[in-house]
């Protein structure tokens, strides 16, 4: 096992579409394609978008994106971060790398001064609805336009200044 980075990569790159992939035949066998609410790469390259990469080595190993969104009639108006596009190969699960995925994502949103995080997630895919309840994500309505599908989960965070970057190297 070695030292696992996370930092700023653009969705165009040929690892990260490799592993973007990867997610989309994981989904495609678990839900209808009406069912999977999929970012597309021209999408994650838009300025409003911020993807990560996790990089083992050489080797990109996890994906995670988050895009900022302006807050609707299911936000009571409030601006927020929605998680998108998480993804950790197989091969190094366990390794804490979702986590790591999600803490540059929320540090990125405080850095926008945006303190909710939201995200939608498929209903079978239990590792990441655990994943996301044990860092803090709690279920929450529908929001931006999701179908109440029945496969559907939504969740939010409240992210706080506790934990950030300031913080730790205080």
């Amino acid at each position: 096992m070695s030292l696992v980075s996370i930092r700023s990569e653009r969705a165009d790159h040929p690892q990260v579409v490799a592993l973007l992939d990867a997610l989309d035949r994981y989904l495609a066998g678990l839900y209808a394609p009406e069912a999977n609410h999929i970012m597309s790469i021209a999408e994650l390259l838009a300025p409003d978008v911020s993807l990560f990469a996790a990089w083992q080595g050489e080797r990109i190993v996890g994906t995670a994106a988050v895009r900022r969104r302006m807050g609707g009639g299911d936000t009571g108006g409030r601006p927020y971060g929605e998680v998108k596009r998480m993804y950790v190969d197989p091969s190094v699960r366990g390794q804490r790398i979702a986590e790591r995925l999600l803490q540059a994502i929320e540090q990125a949103l405080l850095d926008d001064g945006l303190g909710w995080a939201l995200l939608e997630t498929g209903s079978a895919q239990h590792e990441a609805v655990r994943l996301y309840e044990r860092c803090g994500f709690s279920r929450r309505a529908p929001f931006a336009g999701y179908p109440d599908n029945g496969q559907s989960l939504f969740m939010a965070k409240e992210l706080s200044k506790a934990g950030s970057r300031e913080e730790r190297s205080a």
